[in-house]
């Protein structure tokens, strides 16, 4: 490298680095520290910041000072010519060097070169003997030819973004939706998009295909993850007499056969109100009991037992829950309904994770915080009504009530 710190450096005012800047770029494409590529250069290191990350404007400074524009390194050619080729293509014309000398210094195409000269370059003579290239005019003329993004299907077909807004504002979910489409449109490929196209217009409001506020009708608003608690320190609250999942008959933990529920409960605000939530395994239906007092093991149990009391005795089979105290009187439940409960492991959700996918669908119905007392009867059938309306990837797009109709017809 040609600069080195100078012993004899004396003042000299402002001055234009252009050299010493570009010398500096080099350092730092070899991998050389901001600290040591400035010592090499023969400058502070406050400068080299200033060139790499710009400087905004704040107190005492007229201006802003915007970042040093740096060519990106790259191990080979790239699809289009960089700006320093282009300046070196102009060069080289100036020094009347044949195409073919040109592209083997860069390693590019004879084409490539040769049209870049066609298209970008100004003849000298009428006989095309000789071109002048201007290179950064090149440049933003091909930055203005560059195809621009085409708007997306969901923005051109009004019919699709209406059928889209629709079931977004019912709640569906972009992967309900999709499979809704092809089924409504079956002979209509323009039609169709897949539900990641669908989250994009949701979120790249630069595109402006669907509205913002739908996205409050998708699942969860969460931007982060929570760290998960240590179930190992928790405390047993029933150790005493609890089955547990893994004792379970065979028969019973089949998931083919109707008639395995697994339940839970979502807590209102301040911990005072709940409902209790119990969905059936091989058909995901869904069907939702009032807390609005307290969640107590009385209260649960007098509330399961009105829930489950309509249904068919084949559909009473077993009942799996966490190990709350809410159910410290399962056995006058059992009694009650003839309907076993089983206790899932300490920190294993997974266990019952259809009731825990359900519940995070009734959380758009039942924020978190949200007081469920008001919450009538009535009310939560018309929910569990709409949740069993839905269709379900794991039931292959058909909806808990078809599934469960199939199911009892036969």
């Amino acid at each position: 490298m040609a600069y080195q710190i100078r012993e004899d450096r004396k003042p000299q005012g402002r001055k234009k680095l252009t050299a010493e800047r570009s010398a500096y770029f080099q350092l730092m494409q070899q991998g050389y520290s901001n600290r040591e590529a400035c010592r090499i250069v023969g400058v502070s290191p406050r400068p080299g910041k200033v060139w790499r990350n710009g400087r905004h404007a704040h107190k005492g400074l007229a201006k802003a000072r915007p970042l040093v524009y740096r060519e990106p390194s790259s191990p080979g050619p790239g699809r289009y010519l960089r700006e320093s080729e282009r300046i070196h293509i102009a060069d080289r014309l100036r020094e009347k060097a044949s195409v073919r000398t040109i592209v083997a210094e860069l390693g590019r195409s004879p084409s490539t070169v040769s049209r870049e000269i066609r298209r970008n370059g100004t003849p000298l003579r009428r006989d095309g003997s000789g071109w002048a290239c201007r290179p950064r005019a090149a440049r933003a003329r091909a930055d203005a030819c560059k195809p621009c993004r085409k708007p997306g299907r969901i923005g051109q077909n009004r019919e699709l973004r209406g059928f889209i807004q629709d079931r977004l504002a019912r709640r569906w979910s972009p992967e309900q939706i999709c499979p809704a489409l092809r089924a409504v449109f079956p002979d209509r490929p323009e039609m169709y998009v897949t539900h990641e196209t669908l989250y994009q217009a949701l979120y790249v409001q630069g595109r402006g295909e669907l509205r913002w506020e739908l996205t409050r009708a998708l699942r969860t608003g969460r931007v982060m993850r929570r760290p998960h608690r240590q179930f190992y320190k928790r405390q047993p609250r029933m150790s005493a007499d609890m089955v547990m999942i893994s004792e379970r008959p065979a028969e019973v933990a089949d998931r083919a056969v109707p008639g395995r529920w697994e339940g839970d409960l979502i807590i209102g605000k301040e911990g005072k109100s709940a409902i209790a939530t119990l969905v059936e395994g091989s058909t995901r239906y869904v069907l939702l009991a009032p807390l609005p007092k307290d969640h107590s093991a009385v209260s649960t149990r007098d509330a399961l037992i009105e829930a489950v009391t309509s249904l068919p005795q084949d559909l009473k089979r077993s009942l799996i829950w966490d190990q709350g105290s809410e159910m410290a009187a399962r056995r006058a439940f059992t009694i009650a309904t003839d309907i076993p409960v089983y206790f899932c492991a300490p920190g294993s959700p997974w266990q019952r994770g259809s009731n825990e996918n359900t519940n995070g669908l009734l959380r758009q119905y039942f924020p978190k915080g949200t007081d469920l007392s008001p919450r009538s009867r009535e009310h939560l059938a018309a929910v569990a009504v709409e949740l069993n309306s839905r269709p379900r990837k794991a039931l292959s797009w058909e909806t808990p009530a078809e599934r469960l109709q199939k199911l009892l017809a036969a």
